[in-house]
């Protein structure tokens, strides 16, 4: 049986410093019926579609002021980064308290085989999310129409020199580091554990997207991001865009996959909690 108790110093007992949240539903009928709900539907929209806005500008700005034959023009791949990784700290910072900052159907879709959110919120979250982001790629386009199909929409794709399935394993890769670190940034035993260490779960997140966008431009220019990919897709609408998304839907999904078993059955020990749970109960 799985102890709640942990043994303290001199022998005594101290009850668990930490509460695990219960398990959402998967069908919540509720939850539909109150405005909290809606509110944070509109959060995961306008924070996507700010995050698009922002970060697809910058990568046609970059490629704008490089097309003269400048390497050095432009914020370079390290900006675009910085771009995709600081705008992620500041929507999640900004939106954590209402919808959870998710800004990604790849998360959504972790967070739901973990049981954070419910059915309903997980579909309708990432419909928001994939409304938003089509929403932002087309302000893009709207403000920088003389470069935004010149210069690439800002659309992901697999780069020249690269298989499908090299593609598809950094996307699956990439996606895990970002999930993971959602999920351990937001462990309620862990912030338990390390109270004295003062984290912004924010940051490691932003910081997250940041460094897998270092490592995975070059070879599809990182989506890790569903929404993102399919954002650019439909107003870029370039063939080579659409052979290429499945790439950017089931990457990012296997990915959220991995790592919502890895952190929820391995590290939180869930698998042998249940089983012990399950031995423990009396038989008549």
């Amino acid at each position: 049986m799985t102890k709640d108790v942990e043994v303290a110093e001199h022998g005594s007992f101290s009850a668990k410093d930490y509460h695990d949240p219960p398990p959402a539903p998967l069908f919540d009928s509720v939850e539909v019926t109150k405005w909290s709900f809606y509110r944070a539907l509109i959060a995961e929209f306008i924070a996507t579609l700010l995050f698009l806005y922002i970060t697809v500008l910058t990568v046609i700005g970059y490629k704008s002021q490089t097309a003269g034959g400048d390497p050095c023009g432009g914020v370079g791949i390290l900006g675009i980064a910085w771009s995709f990784g600081g705008m992620i700290f500041i929507l999640v910072y900004c939106t954590a308290g209402i919808s959870g900052g998710h800004i990604n159907p790849a998360v959504t879709f972790g967070l739901f085989l973990a049981r954070k959110v419910s059915l309903i919120r997980a579909i309708l979250y990432m419909v928001a999310q994939c409304l938003g982001a089509i929403c932002g790629v087309g302000l893009v386009k709207a403000f920088q129409s003389a470069y935004y199909d010149r210069y690439g929409g800002g659309a992901n794709e697999l780069s020249t020199g690269y298989s499908k399935g090299t593609g598809l394993g950094a996307e699956i890769i990439g996606t895990f580091v970002l999930v993971y670190t959602v999920f351990s940034a937001t462990d309620p035993k862990r912030s338990a554990r390390d109270s004295h260490v003062p984290v912004l779960a924010p940051l490691p997140i932003g910081f997250a997207v940041f460094m897998v966008h270092l490592a995975t431009i070059p070879i599809t220019g990182t989506g890790i991001n569903p929404a993102r990919s399919l954002g650019a897709a439909v107003i870029y609408n370039n063939e080579k865009a659409w052979d290429d998304q499945w790439i950017f839907w089931v990457g990012p999904f296997i990915g959220a996959a991995i790592a919502a078993f890895y952190h929820q059955f391995i590290l939180r020990a869930g698998a042998i909690k249940a089983l012990g749970s399950f031995r423990s109960t009396p038989r008549v």
